[in-house]
């Protein structure tokens, strides 16, 4: 597509999931936030370690299971000093793991909260008639294509839909319906903005 503006979306989530937990201090399920604090705890060669979370309402914690009963030798030394020093890279890459709290807990707030970092990739906003924007995912969210489209680009999602059936949209790799489904890592978003009355303004919210 010729004169086209590629920008990377790098997108960050800004709020953990929660898991949802049977509080036995306020007697019912609360939201429980992550703490950013690891439990290491040594018995002879085995180690168990824990990311503590914290209850919402009255601070009462629970503990997501890292390693259980694992022998010291199989965790890397610089792996073990990030937990016992509270690595805060570590602690919110573990948080936003959500297949692994939904495995211990079942039921998982999720916030669709997100920052957009935007950076040019190639073209010139001033003969731009597409955009090609290439995501990069931090980590996964829950937040819906079309909802970031439209907050980003400053359009509607009806208007999204109508290029996407006149193939003026076209995600990549997921295809039709990809608008009504979270943002993914790689995912690449090619928008033909040719005959468009508002291509310039669209454009420029773009970023890069």
């Amino acid at each position: 597509m010729s004169g086209t503006l590629r920008i990377h979306w790098a997108v960050a989530a800004q709020i953990a999931p929660r898991p949802l937990i049977n509080c036995n201090r306020c007697g019912g399920v609360k939201a429980y936030r992550c703490s950013g604090k690891f439990r290491v705890n040594a018995n002879g060669k085995r180690i168990d370690v824990w990311l503590i979370y914290r209850c919402v309402d009255c601070d009462n914690s629970w503990n997501f299971g890292i390693f259980e009963r694992c022998n010291r030798r199989d965790i890397e030394p610089a792996l073990l000093q990030a937990l016992e020093s509270n690595d805060p890279v570590l602690a919110r890459r573990h948080a936003f793991d959500v297949v692994a709290l939904r495995n211990q807990v079942g039921r998982v707030e999720e916030f669709p909260d997100v920052a957009v970092h935007k950076r040019l990739l190639g073209g010139a906003r001033e003969t731009a008639l597409a955009l090609e924007l290439q995501f990069g995912l931090e980590m996964p969210t829950s937040l819906r294509l079309d909802r970031l489209l439209a907050n980003e680009l400053g359009i509607s999602r009806s208007r999204l839909q109508a290029l996407e059936e006149r193939r003026l949209l076209v995600v990549d790799p997921d295809g039709a319906k990809a608008l009504r489904k979270p943002a993914r890592q790689g995912m690449t978003v090619r928008i033909d903005l040719a005959g468009e009355p508002d291509q310039k303004a669209i454009i420029c919210s773009a970023g890069g």
